[in-house]
């Protein structure tokens, strides 16, 4: 049971993939909610550019948690069940919250410079900023008890949790959050007194569980060594999002209204992210397992899953360009060859680049006598927005 998922023919993968990926198409809710809601959006200059930054981030701690999980579940130091379950278990729980709160401080902070650069906002706009993002982050904890869910279910069924858990949650967190969002952003911008004393009272509940987590754990050795190394790539992460938001806010001036664009963005990031937790964490899983040399030059040795995940996001991402269209009344075949034309181009330079990126940071970290589990995910999906918000703006201007 504990190598389960892990020898399989390339047709095998390609199925689980794709079955792991058909979750993306999730996203499309996520980007028909912001096409949707465009206007509130551009009620304030910083709004727009926060939200791959808040996706994004959700999908690093749901990534860090299933990353973990799923190695853990493997290597049998963690059981499939709730209740009764290892101290490892629980201490991955707690470090998980803590590490939400610290990387909703940090995204905040560093936004301020972002956006005082390049988002056209001033200082007065941090307190507005920092309650958004946390209330915003706070109400996704309620994920925390799903993705585990999935983790046991799909260990138990005999399918690799690496390759499934992250696909779904990454979906399911986005649209959640982006739900999340919108909800907090009409609180702050289009209610009353009430409706933003809501939003204080959800970020207080997240710094009081901290509060409450964090002094009983300053002498639990997994604990600190999971805060620590994970810390150092979420606050690298923090900074990152930012980046990210940055361009689309250009991609946003340059599409305008285009709302077939913004409805496809969360499910290509959500997809981008997938290839790079698919190849990354399977590598990560094997090397615990010994079944993959810690070289960079193994890649081939990994190639069968590296080609699969890609392969799986090219299908994808053809689904995606119909499905975009067709949710707008939009679809025709100039319409679909225009943005099939963007999509594909996008997907070739953001796919390669984030296998790069996930199996050398898989490797290293390894080398380094690190637990990949912490850096992973966290960093090749962070910059899997990053990368598709460039690759998708570079297909835009080649494109037209």
């Amino acid at each position: 049971m504990t190598h389960a998922g892990i020898s399989k023919s390339f047709v095998g993968m390609f199925k689980e993939t794709s079955i792991a990926y058909f979750f993306d198409l999730g996203g499309l809710f996520a980007g028909f909610m912001v096409a949707s809601q465009l206007g509130v959006f551009r009620l304030s200059p910083w709004a727009i550019a926060l939200y791959p930054a808040i996706i994004s981030a959700k999908g690093v701690i749901e990534g860090l948690l299933s990353g973990r999980l799923s190695t853990a579940l493997h290597l049998g130091t963690v059981y499939p069940r709730f209740f009764m379950n290892t101290k490892s278990f629980y201490k991955l729980i707690e470090a998980v919250i803590v590490l939400t709160l610290a990387t909703s401080v940090a995204m905040s902070t560093i936004s301020l410079v972002f956006g005082h650069l390049f988002w056209g906002i001033t200082f007065a706009d941090f307190p507005a900023i920092l309650s958004v993002v946390v209330a915003t982050m706070a109400m996704g904890l309620v994920l925390l008890l799903v993705t585990i869910k999935v983790a046991f279910i799909s260990f138990k069924r005999g399918l690799d949790p690496n390759v499934v858990v992250y696909p779904v949650m990454s979906t399911v967190a986005t649209i959640f959050i982006t739900f999340c969002f919108i909800v907090t952003l009409n609180l702050l911008i289009c209610s009353n007194y009430l409706g933003r004393c809501i939003i204080v009272i959800l970020g207080l509940f997240h710094v009081l569980l901290v509060l409450y987590i964090f002094p009983r754990n300053t002498h639990e050795p997994e604990f600190i060594k999971t805060i620590r190394e994970s810390l150092v790539a979420l606050m690298f992460v923090a900074f990152i999002v930012n980046i990210t938001g940055t361009i689309l806010k250009g991609i946003s001036d340059f599409v305008r209204d285009r709302k077939e664009i913004y409805t496809v963005y969360p499910a290509l990031i959500g997809l981008v992210g997938d290839v790079g937790s698919v190849v990354g964490s399977t590598a990560t899983t094997k090397l615990a397992l010994g079944l993959l040399r810690p070289s960079l030059s193994s890649m081939r040795n990994h190639a069968k899953n590296i080609l699969s995940a890609w392969v799986a996001s090219i299908a994808m991402f053809v689904v995606l360009a119909v499905s975009g269209l067709s949710i707008h009344g939009l679809f025709s075949l100039s319409a679909f060859s225009s943005l099939i034309s963007i999509l594909l181009i996008a997907n070739v330079i953001a796919v390669t680049m984030i296998v790069l990126l996930s199996y050398a940071v898989s490797i290293l970290t390894f080398q380094k006598g690190l637990d990949p589990g912490n850096f992973v995910i966290p960093i090749e999906s962070s910059f899997a927005a990053s990368v598709t918000s460039v690759a998708l703006l570079m297909a835009l201007l080649l494109v037209g």
